[in-house]
């Protein structure tokens, strides 16, 4: 798993996005403590992105939804 081996893509855009969707499996799971922290990572992850970058804006929508 990508997550599990994170000095092997940490400054790729794979790792965050790894983090992206094991929230929203958590999240269709109905495990929304662990969504909120895989969320959390990914928006850390890509905080100095292009705010108008499609998949970021939804993660912040899908983010904000779990609140």
């Amino acid at each position: 798993m990508i997550i599990d081996h994170p000095g092997l893509v940490e400054n790729k855009p794979i790792g965050a996005l790894a983090h992206l969707g094991l929230g929203r499996a958590c999240a269709l799971s109905h495990d929304s403590t662990k969504a909120k922290t895989e969320y959390q990572t990914f928006l850390s992850l890509w905080k100095n992105a292009d705010s108008d970058i499609p998949i970021l804006k939804e993660a912040k929508a899908e983010y904000a939804e779990l609140q």
